[in-house]
């Protein structure tokens, strides 16, 4: 992605072209909750918006409750002043959706006229609070001035969705270390924390999951995970292979719950209420590598991706050397998904995409 094709905005301020940096690079610099989504349908339309402003209000309000240290730039030093206001008085919805939407206005536009022939845009908005103007504020604040105490970032760059609904375009995977902390928040400082994973990446390794125990695997990186796993027992099982999995009822699919620290991501929660619709099951639990041979087909989800089926996951013959220096200390035990994208994986992601659509947020919504 060349330094031309990426464009910031800076509290609500458009940042010359050559001087954006890459996205992770924002990331690492400010700490803060963010969301990241693209256009699709040649850039006309943005994928599910409604959807990411709520996760990003979410991540804040999480972040300030929780963990605020992932919020604002040292608040141990003095605390986070007036932050029973903040948690119990402020509309974030409202005040997250008004930030986002200004500077999307300002920069879209500029954004769009540089896109390249049949590109679409990845956007990431990030919200970090401003903790020296909070201070100063000597508590005289209402909810309409709160703004002033948190800093907006909106960066776009091109993005080139691939075709993953083609043989031979599946994702490559390798379970390499633990879970994160607060993980139903999306927060900027896990862009530097999941760096100390990558040691573990062998080279044909195209994301990396992340598992506790080396048995239940939670999510990736950058992604949330599922598998379609045959019911346990011969009669679904032979039911299954006779049908070529057209009966839901001999499969389910498997993808751990929020509760075991996973990210609440986007896509995720799509792929939940169209399954409720469809009637196919679905089950939140971590699956297990244990139970590997009634996997079937298996697929990761984020807004960029939509989702991706797999082709192959490795996981260490022992989960012990995950403490190792390097991927090649490690030796490895590989499930291989043949013939992929799958009947199931299919049909979720031409789901997603007639959701897309009864979801659109044309940009014209934005009054440009």
């Amino acid at each position: 992605m060349s330094q031309s094709n990426r464009f910031l905005c800076t509290n609500g301020v458009v940042s010359p072209s050559p001087d954006t940096p890459p996205v992770t690079t924002l990331l690492e610099a400010h700490r803060g909750a963010y969301t990241t989504t693209r256009t699709h349908n040649n850039g006309s339309e943005l994928l599910f918006w409604g959807r990411h402003l709520t996760r990003l209000s979410n991540s804040t309000k999480i972040l300030l409750t929780t963990r605020p240290e992932l919020l604002f730039e040292n608040p141990d030093k003095n605390g986070v002043p007036f932050l029973g206001f903040l948690t119990r008085s402020v509309k974030w919805d409202s005040v997250i959706e008004v930030l986002v939407n200004d500077s999307i206005r300002k920069l879209f536009p500029t954004a769009l006229k540089e896109r390249k022939c049949k590109e679409e845009l990845a956007i990431t908005a990030l919200v970090s609070g401003n903790l020296e103007k909070l201070s100063n504020s000597g508590g005289e604040f209402d909810e309409e001035s709160i703004s002033e105490f948190l800093d907006v970032y909106l960066h776009i760059a091109g993005y080139d969705p691939p075709l993953y609904v083609i043989r031979g375009n599946g994702a490559h995977l390798a379970v390499v270390g633990p879970g994160r902390d607060v993980a139903n928040a999306k927060y900027s400082d896990w862009v530097r924390l999941r760096k100390s994973l990558e040691k573990l990446r062998p080279p044909s390794i195209t994301e990396l999951l992340l598992s506790n125990d080396g048995d239940r695997i939670l999510e990736g990186c950058l992604t949330n995970f599922f598998v379609i796993c045959l019911k346990d027992n011969n009669e679904d099982n032979n039911f299954a292979e006779k049908k070529g999995l057209q009966a839901f009822r001999s499969v389910e699919i498997q993808t751990a719950p929020v509760a075991d620290g996973i990210l609440p991501g986007v896509i995720r929660q799509v792929i939940t209420q169209i399954c409720l619709q469809i009637g196919i099951p679905l089950r939140e639990v971590a699956p297990s590598w244990s139970q590997r041979e009634l996997w079937v087909e298996a697929f990761i989800t984020n807004s960029l991706r939509v989702l991706q089926h797999v082709d192959t996951i490795q996981v260490p013959e022992s989960w012990q050397s995950v403490e190792s220096k390097t991927w090649k200390e490690i030796t490895w035990v590989e499930k291989r998904f043949e013939d992929g994208p799958g009947r199931i994986t299919s049909i979720i992601q031409r789901e997603i995409m007639e959701r897309a659509g009864i979801e659109t947020f044309p940009v014209t919504s934005l009054n440009l």
